[in-house]
């Protein structure tokens, strides 16, 4: 990795940014803007417009008329691949300047924001548009006095609400396929993590994305977000964030025009380690990096450690050993395993989970306060809990921070019922060296992706979604184009 132009890219300035609506950069419809923060060191970046109601309706306008008129629906399939191909392209091409802006923007370390942002968004969207020029209609098993053809046609404009951890690899899980299907786009980022998305939109017109097909619309969820979530001309509304926020959206769809909505909602996922597991070591190693990295602000991460009772101390010790051997610090800093927190908000809520921990008596096996504060960043050490109860706020709310709940078990029954004692199912992982097992746990264990014997990794062919109140549908796969597809049916007469 070039340091010499991290530093450099580092130290230039960001000028202030605009929406991106109809092609044309603009400001907010009353001039507001909103100070965009760096956790690096807790200084002004730059700033954002504070978008109003009336400037998410202008994006929503831009979307519906650029979908009626088909400049991009009507286009042949093959074509939107071409051009999504060279967006694709220029995302690559601009890789380590897109990491570098994103990490000034949102804290995480320079190795995992490289290859988790501009490099996975770059794959993302050339996955979708090799797919679409490749899926077909339907001929039904009809009689010989009828035929029935099935239509695969885009829904129309689609509405994307993005979150701060992975804008640009999440983001892509959705612009890729809602694109690639022909759809209209009103992209809202997340107001502390905004600057990379506005850019590949910037790349998107120059790739030949037609102007309307793309539009981004920056600022507070309460006023861009409800004016999105309530618009009567949003067709598909698509959500990675809190569980609180996807209630609201859902109850604005019922107000409105009862749009699809599809929810990813996080987890509290279970990370269940069997004493016979095949390398406690690489299982240890590998848990560590499944809840610190990134600061722990990962929708899938690891946060409940279950190790079987005979192994739990030990373990517990191989684990702290790998979480202290990990540096952090300065995320554009290429040493660095863990970044900043991704805001001072962000961080105060993480240490209240540890003080209510403390205070009732659970033990601090590692970390659990801020550090690196006289930098004036938002820093803190990765932190191990031990002796959760499974009532422990600490063992049913997501923390989204680099905070570990570690609870013991004895049986595969217990392991199970713990796993399961959430109103979460994202992910899960289980460590074992019995195949039998394996399966047992996959098949009750509920989680959208559950690991056997790593934690993360899992790549663009299989999907990502969640069961109970993790939301509902899938990103990721050809399964992600099912939300950005509607099923039109022409039934014949002969």
């Amino acid at each position: 990795m070039d340091l010499d132009r991290i530093n450099a890219l580092r130290a230039e300035p960001v000028a202030s940014a605009s929406h991106i609506i109809d092609g044309e950069r603009r400001p907010a419809s009353d001039g507001a803007e909103i100070e965009v923060i760096s956790p690096i060191d807790g200084q002004v970046l730059t700033t954002i417009p504070a978008g109003t109601a009336e400037d998410a309706a202008a994006a929503v306008r831009a979307a519906r008329a650029a979908f009626d008129d088909g400049r991009w629906s009507g286009i042949a399939p093959a074509q939107r691949r071409a051009v999504l191909l060279r967006w694709a392209a220029l995302i690559e091409d601009n890789a380590l300047e897109l990491a570098v802006l994103g990490v000034r923007d949102n804290g995480t370390e320079i190795g995992m924001a490289l290859k988790a942002e501009p490099m996975s968004a770059a794959a993302t969207i050339r996955y979708y548009a090799e797919a679409i020029d490749k899926l077909y209609g339907e001929i039904a098993p009809t009689g010989p006095g009828n035929l029935g053809l099935v239509h695969r046609e885009p829904v129309g404009v689609v509405a994307a609400i993005v979150p701060w951890n992975f804008p640009l690899m999440i983001g892509a899980w959705k612009l890729g396929p809602a694109l690639a299907a022909g759809n209209t786009v009103v992209l809202k980022p997340a107001e502390t993590a905004s600057l990379t998305l506005l850019r590949i939109a910037e790349l998107a017109l120059e790739a030949g994305l037609p102007p309307g097909v793309l539009n981004v619309v920056t600022g507070e969820g309460a006023t861009v977000g409800a004016a999105i979530a309530g618009s009567m001309d949003v067709d598909v509304l698509v959500f990675t964030g809190s569980g609180a926020t996807g209630r609201r959206l859902l109850e604005a769809s019922a107000r409105s025009n009862l749009k699809r909505v599809y929810l990813e909602l996080g987890g509290k996922s279970p990370n269940i380690v069997f004493a016979d597991a095949p390398d406690l070591d690489e299982a240890a190693k590998v848990s560590a990096h499944g809840i610190f990295r990134n600061s722990g602000q990962v929708c899938v991460a690891g946060s409940r450690l279950l190790v079987e009772r005979s192994i739990h101390d030990a373990f517990v010790e191989k684990l702290a050993a790998h979480a202290r051997a990990m540096k952090v610090g300065d995320p554009l800093d290429p040493a660095t395993s863990a970044g900043a927190v991704n805001s001072l908000r962000q961080l105060d809520q993480n240490l209240r989970f540890v003080r209510e921990a403390q205070d009732a008596g659970r033990e601090i096996v590692l970390g659990g306060a801020r550090i690196l504060e006289e930098t004036g960043g938002y820093y803190m050490e990765p932190t191990i809990v031990a002796g959760v109860a499974p009532g422990d706020r600490l063992a049913r709310e997501e923390v989204f921070g680099p905070v570990l709940a570690v609870m013991p078990f004895d049986t595969e029954d217990e392991a199970v019922a713990l796993a399961n004692g959430t109103d979460f199912g994202l992910a899960a992982a289980i460590w074992t060296a019995d195949l039998s097992r394996a399966h047992r746990m996959v098949r009750r264990v509920r989680a959208g992706i559950v690991h056997v014997n790593t934690y993360g990794g899992s790549d663009l062919t299989v999907p990502l979604g969640g069961v109970k109140q993790s939301g509902n549908g899938h990103d990721k796969s050809l399964h992600a184009f099912d939300k950005y597809l509607d099923l039109k049916t022409a039934w014949f007469k002969l």
